[in-house]
């Protein structure tokens, strides 16, 4: 399995279709680096086109998920190359949508990805969980859409993402103030689905969940989440007549007959690997 500078890919469970991606560099508290937008991609699709992964816990290291992206990061993006203003401004925007099309890729990614968020998740954090499926965090856990106190418009993802999730009138107000919220507000504005009262405690149910969704047809499941990001953009009809289309490829599959061979006989469907 490859090797990461800033991640740790682990299966941690011998023979589970569960993998664990890890941010990996709890000295700083996960601070998102050049390495980072590099190989993250890189580790999603090495897990997408794995036939023994069915789903990927996204979590970090140390004591806390993510505190955003590394400042130094951040300063040497922002530095011109050249005295020409419109040539800066064209490689900035391309550095932009490098950054954007890293955390992305948790969308691309046809398994589910569900993030488990224990301590800080600052900034780029909440764009990364933001784009995952699933989101779970810790009681102690504390988020902020950080980015207008650097004086930047937050650009990956988090104000595109944040108001279908939260509501517009919510995404708004957090990311004009910046202020910290916890876990327990994270919960009741719809931003994670569970929170739990501990970091031993949230693993126990990031693992029964994903091995619970890993049994299930991985055709129903890529599917499911391909239909659901592609509706979010669709209006009622078009979504409708997307997912006609999607099962109209996949619905005559042997999943299908297993799953009802199973339910019949009263025994746990066994489906063949994507």
């Amino acid at each position: 399995m490859e090797k990461y500078k800033t991640l740790e890919i682990v299966p941690k469970t011998p023979n589970s279709p569960v993998f664990h991606l890890y941010l990996n560099r709890p000295y700083i508290h996960n601070a998102l680096s050049r390495d980072f937008f590099s190989e993250f991609p890189k580790a999603l699709s090495s897990l997408d086109e794995n036939p023994n992964v069915s789903v990927i816990i996204l979590s970090g290291h140390g004591d806390h998920f993510c505190s955003g992206i590394d400042l130094k990061t951040l300063n040497s993006i922002s530095q011109p190359l050249s005295n020409d203003r419109g040539r800066t401004a064209e490689r900035l925007r391309r550095e932009i949508k490098g950054l954007q099309a890293a955390i992305t890729a948790l969308e691309l990614c046809r398994k589910p990805v569900i993030a488990g968020i224990h301590g800080a998740c600052i900034g780029g954090g909440i764009d990364i969980v933001t784009a995952c499926d699933i989101r779970y965090c810790t009681e102690d856990a504390f988020f902020s859409v950080k980015e207008v106190d650097l004086a930047i418009t937050a650009d990956l993802g988090t104000l595109q993402r944040l108001p279908s999730i939260v509501g517009y009138g919510n995404a708004i107000e957090l990311a004009l103030t910046g202020r910290r919220f916890s876990g327990l507000e994270a919960k009741a504005l719809g931003l994670v689905s569970r929170v739990f009262g501990s970091k031993d405690a949230m693993d126990e149910g990031l693992r029964a969940v994903a091995e619970g969704i890993a049994a299930k047809s991985p055709l129903a499941v890529t599917g499911t989440k391909a239909v659901l990001l592609r509706s979010r953009d669709m209006s009622l009809e078009q979504g409708l007549d997307y997912v006609a289309t999607w099962n109209s490829a996949t619905l005559l599959s042997d999943d299908l007959t297993e799953a009802v061979s199973a339910h019949s006989q009263k025994r746990k469907p066994v489906f063949a690997k994507l």
